[in-house]
């Protein structure tokens, strides 16, 4: 095993864009940076769980079993439906602090942590593209000849550090976007912009096949 010739493989599968990735970034227009990447703990917890479970052989089990993929892929997209539905029809500014709110320099939502993480796990375990990717990328890298929990817990432990990565990325970017959403006009444009996003990326997943 070469673990330095997976670091560029893992950030590359961690920046392609994707419901998460897309979480990231929404964390980072309405939270900051910061929050975005401490709500990347549930992301990496569901990583995290799948990643255990391609250690031990599951991940090709779940795969050759039609009717765990299917119920895997209704649930996420339901999910994703039911985010997209709400965000679509939210008014709320979700922690902005707008240049037309009544009063003058208006003090945005506190950050609901908890929320955050628990959104990012949600989303992270209820995608069955990360069984597919965790039990087919990940053998390619393992050495038949040494322990392979060892190389497991090795290449686990690039791919969730890449996933931090990647979320700094696309929350720096939704931190620059923040600067152009100052108005209730412009966070209704995003609410909209993110259920609509939320709602295609479900339709995307019952699309998906293995």
């Amino acid at each position: 095993m070469d673990a330095l010739l997976f670091v560029p493989v893992a950030i590359a599968i961690s920046l392609t864009p994707g419901p998460n990735n897309f979480c990231g970034l929404n964390n980072g227009i309405r939270a900051g940076v910061g929050a975005a990447l401490i709500a990347t703990v549930g992301r990496a917890a569901a990583f995290a769980i799948f990643l255990t479970v391609s250690a031990v052989g599951l991940g090709a089990m779940l795969l050759a079993s039609e009717a765990a993929f299917t119920a895997v892929k209704w649930v996420g997209a339901a999910y994703l439906f039911w985010l997209g539905w709400r965000a679509w029809r939210s008014r709320e500014f979700s922690g902005l602090a707008l240049d037309d709110a009544p009063g003058n320099g208006a003090q945005p939502a506190p950050v609901n942590l908890r929320a955050l993480i628990a959104q990012e796990f949600l989303l992270g375990i209820t995608n069955p593209k990360a069984i597919i990717l965790f039990a087919a990328i990940f053998p390619q890298f393992i050495d038949p000849a040494q322990p392979a929990a060892r190389q497991f817990l090795v290449l686990g432990s690039i791919y969730l550090g890449s996933e931090f990565v990647s979320t700094a990325v696309y929350a720096s970017f939704g931190r620059q976007i923040r600067r152009f959403i100052r108005t209730s006009r412009g966070v209704a444009r995003l609410n909209k912009a993110t259920g609509g996003f939320f709602m295609g990326a479900g339709g995307l997943l019952l699309a998906t096949n293995r």
